[in-house]
């Protein structure tokens, strides 16, 4: 090994999992070391494997840190949040659409103030970092302070994620209002400024077609084609009644997702939330044109959305992630997600084993996002974003895993029984940006 590398080079020993294919299509998706070694190049993953194996390879100057009893993970991705909705997480209405007039829309007024703004998205990057979520696909407002707010605070703390300034020209509140041209003027203009500065990346985001002209669906599209390594992020068929809405709306679009494809909105990089209420045609058409489903099962229970149908979007072959929905979501912590996630599914009648869930809320949520090869697994190369997970992190899960006897049995009882305080550290592009209050350094 080089010497020349010796003062960048950081290794960590722990039990080792990450993926290499999604598990519900191949026995062989998931790379496991039971004593394993992670060796970190700077900001990027150099090599995972067994420690017996990787030890020899290391200059003996570079120290270990010894993380042994614990599991180290790829950090966790969060594919459909919003960050101005932090402070009304947990807010009661008796369904979606009444949600937003009474306390979203209020709420998100506050963010045409850069301080209020920068306040909320510092608090909201640390309790995601808290959570074991190193990236997300945020949800902004319109107004284009909130979206400096955010990528400021996102690049002070080098990590990697994406966002964008909401778009919404009708059916709102005046003061949360835009113009089709306006709010297309805006989003290039945050593009060109924060669009892969850094480890920041811009999200087209109209926020669901019955708050969008026709004129800004399009100008959205015009944006998407124009730059195609940006993402595109929305909502579609969440709830009936806003199902029932669209087709009021748009009588000349076959569907609620027809609606997007038509402006140009379908594409690689589209990550569309929710997605309860599609036909089978739909489901052919986001398969074929490469657009992504962020599941998100407890904001689904929580406003009395639906159940995501698990067997349908596998047989279409759908790219499938985990997201949190905040605020509609009722928690930041994909472990606690990954609890209402199997719930859901078990509702509809599908069994998703935890090594899935585990896949879905990484590798997963990465290929969705055409992000595979820079985060979600240890591939060589990739940048070191992971987490490390403490089975003895309450005496609850600390009795229960002490009886697992199989991998699927501790990722099982991580996904049920876990929470924030499951999350021992948390690092990011190789950095620790969070340890769990009262733990000591483990080097």
């Amino acid at each position: 090994m080089n010497t020349d590398l010796q003062p960048t080079l950081h290794a960590y020993r722990a039990s080792l999992l990450h993926f290499t294919a999604d598990p519900a299509f191949d026995a062989d998706a998931h790379v496991w070391h039971a004593d394993g070694l992670l060796i970190v190049d700077g900001e990027r993953i150099l090599a995972a494997g067994d420690y017996a194996t990787l030890k020899a390879t290391l200059p003996d100057q570079v120290a270990i840190t010894d993380y042994r009893g614990k599991l180290i993970v790829p950090g966790f991705i969060d594919t459909h949040i919003h960050y101005p909705q932090t402070d009304m997480i947990a807010s009661p209405a008796p369904g979606l659409l009444p949600w937003l007039e009474t306390y979203t829309f209020p709420t998100e007024r506050q963010f045409s103030d850069p301080l209020h703004a920068r306040e909320v998205a510092d608090f909201f990057l640390d309790e995601l970092l808290r959570c074991g979520t190193t990236t997300a696909m945020v949800y902004c407002t319109v107004h284009p302070e909130s979206v400096e707010a955010f990528f400021s605070a996102s690049a002070a703390r080098n990590l990697r994620m994406v966002a964008g300034k909401v778009m919404m020209d009708r059916h709102c509140p005046a003061f949360l209002q835009d113009t089709a041209e306006g709010g297309a003027r805006d989003s290039e203009l945050l593009i060109n400024k924060w669009h892969q500065r850094g480890r920041q990346m811009v999200a087209i985001t109209p926020r669901f077609a019955p708050t969008s002209s026709d004129a800004q669906l399009q100008l959205a599209g015009e944006l998407a084609r124009a730059y195609p390594s940006t993402f595109v992020q929305t909502h579609v068929a969440e709830n009936t009644d806003e199902v029932a809405w669209v087709a009021s709306l748009f009588p000349k679009a076959r569907s609620y997702l027809d609606v997007y494809e038509q402006a140009g909105l379908l594409r690689e990089r589209s990550m569309l939330a929710h997605c309860i209420w599609l036909d089978a045609d739909d489901r052919a058409r986001m398969a074929a044109t490469g657009a992504a489903v962020a599941i998100c099962p407890t904001s689904n229970l929580f406003l009395g959305s639906g159940l995501f149908d698990f067997a349908a979007a596998d047989a279409a072959r759908m790219r499938l992630s985990l997201a949190t929905d905040v605020g509609g979501g009722t928690a930041f912590s994909m472990l606690q997600t990954m609890n209402e996630t199997y719930k859901v599914a078990r509702m509809g009648n599908t069994y998703l084993p935890a090594l899935r869930m585990f896949y879905l809320a990484t590798l997963g949520a990465a290929r969705s996002m055409q992000l595979d090869g820079t985060i979600g697994n240890f591939a060589a190369g990739t940048e070191a974003d992971f987490i490390v997970l403490d089975p003895q992190a309450t005496p609850l899960l600390a009795r229960r895993t002490a009886r697992t006897d199989s991998l699927e049995e501790l990722l099982f009882a991580f996904a049920m029984l876990g929470d924030d305080r499951a999350v021992m550290a948390t690092y990011s592009a190789g950095q620790i940006v969070h340890r769990r209050s009262g733990v000591q350094r483990a080097d």
